[in-house]
């Protein structure tokens, strides 16, 4: 579909999404008023629709916000979870993606606890089969019930085959196995509603799964699109376009992962940032990412992992007043997408399946804190910048105070064991002895 096309189909798409959203999605009790109380947070009412009943934003559940036990120990906030989900609901935000892995197995058990004190018709559960380290039919049996079991329900709205990383992957975790046979007799049977796949993989593994849609039919299509990955995906990833232009030529709808990278597209590195806030000074810059996300008509939902209420209320505020980008809109965010491949990012977003490591590094811990410098400016380029030897021992002070000691880059021996499970497709062990090289060069003072 060429630009012009588009901006005419998703202004039209747009305009009966925000029709939709004024008269509130049929069959939810209590939520089909406009909410004017949150008028003072820039927001009132449903976020917009492209497809009818399911909010444009949606919720991801692998970011749920956290607090302490008695003992020190790290658990879910149940309470703020509630609260998050609460206003989400009020608001039309009613898709939630978990899965049995998220939070070390806790996603699936917080997100019920919160959901099921609302009707179930009120809210759409996206769930995946997430069977890495244990594909055989039995045990994805197991884990596909548990779910069924943990949300009390008889049914999963969206059911997803989680993470393809290749055609092989696809045909020895699902195929080979007689899972997909079983899963296919579940949404027949009506306990699956809609049945699909995320994927993080090269062309050919997509490929293979777009052939396979004759035989299967898949519902949905969950992938990674943002402005940057649109046409610079980098790595083995494939660019977000070609990924979209597939799926809407088969009519599947679009699930939209990492809308914000990681976070890195809520943070762009202050100079790339100045730009968009002197077209849209009132805006924030994560709201371009969702608007880029929202604008495109087969995208059924843009999940944002909204740790905390200001997330929410942000995403609300661009979501439930949707506009869509226009042609000027999409020339900037390509511009700004070529700059930005000009800084030295990582790119890891977080998810966390490289952890944890056999040798206890923080692995995502130290491509935040370094990705983060970068972003914010603290990066210290060379010793001609002000400042320097200021600038030089902040910088070594905050990285102590982001990853204890222990955990730091300088104790990756490069096993390995990290590289397979990085669906960005970062080389972990290079970049960790890239940042390692650039502290002790710090630590050295010869950079």
């Amino acid at each position: 579909m060429d630009r012009r096309k588009f901006l005419k189909t998703s202004a039209a798409a747009t305009a009966a999404a925000g029709l939709a959203a004024c008269n509130g999605i049929p069959g939810q009790a209590g939520n089909d008023g406009i909410i004017g109380h949150e008028s003072d947070n820039g927001y009132s009412g449903k976020v917009a629709q492209n497809y009818p009943g399911i909010g444009l934003l949606g919720y991801g559940c692998m970011r749920w916000p956290m607090t302490k036990d008695a003992d020190g120990k790290d658990i879910i906030d149940q309470e703020k979870v509630n609260e998050l989900v609460d206003k989400a609901l009020a608001h039309g935000v009613n898709y939630f993606d978990t899965s049995p892995v998220y939070l070390r197995g806790d996603s699936e058990r917080a997100s019920a606890v919160a959901l099921n004190r609302h009707p179930r018709e009120e809210w759409l559960l996206a769930t995946k089969l997430s069977n890495f380290a244990d594909a055989t039919y039995d045990n994805s049996v197991k884990m596909y019930r548990r779910s069924l079991e943990i949300f009390q329900t008889d049914h999963i709205d969206y059911y997803l085959l989680h993470a393809i990383g290749s055609a092989a992957d696809f045909k020895s975790r699902f195929e080979d196995t007689g899972i997909l046979s079983f899963l296919l007799k579940e949404r027949e049977a009506g306990r699956i509603r809609n049945l699909g796949f995320s994927i993080h993989s090269q062309q050919e593994g997509f490929d293979t799964m777009m052939a396979a849609h004759e035989k299967y039919h898949w519902d949905f299509v969950q992938i990674q699109m943002n402005y940057i990955d649109w046409t610079h995906a980098g790595r083995r990833n494939t660019n977000a376009k070609y990924l979209y232009e597939q799926l809407a030529a088969r009519d599947i709808p679009v699930v939209i992962m990492e809308p914000l990278r990681g976070g890195s597209l809520g943070s762009l590195p202050k100079p790339l940032a100045d730009r968009l806030k002197a077209v849209e000074p009132d805006r924030s810059i994560a709201s371009w990412a969702f608007r880029f996300c929202g604008s495109f008509p087969k995208v059924l939902t843009a999940l944002s992992g909204m740790t905390y209420m200001e997330h929410l209320d942000d995403n609300l505020r661009t979501f439930c007043n949707f506009e869509p980008l226009n042609e000027r809109d999409f020339a900037l965010l390509e511009q700004i997408a070529d700059e930005h491949e000009r800084f030295p990012l990582v790119g890891c977003t977080g998810c966390q399946y490289c952890m944890p490591c056999p040798y206890g590094i923080n692995i995502p811990g130290i491509f935040r804190f370094y990705d983060d410098s970068v972003t914010e400016g603290t990066y210290v380029a060379n010793k001609e910048q002000e400042h320097y030897a200021r600038e030089r021992r902040r910088y070594l002070a905050a990285y102590n105070k982001a990853v204890e000691s222990i955990r730091q880059a300088d104790h990756c021996i490069s096993c390995g064991q990290c590289t397979p499970h990085c669906p960005q497709h970062i080389r972990i062990p290079r970049e960790l002895r890239r940042i390692d090289e650039y502290i002790e060069s710090l630590k050295q003072d010869t950079l």
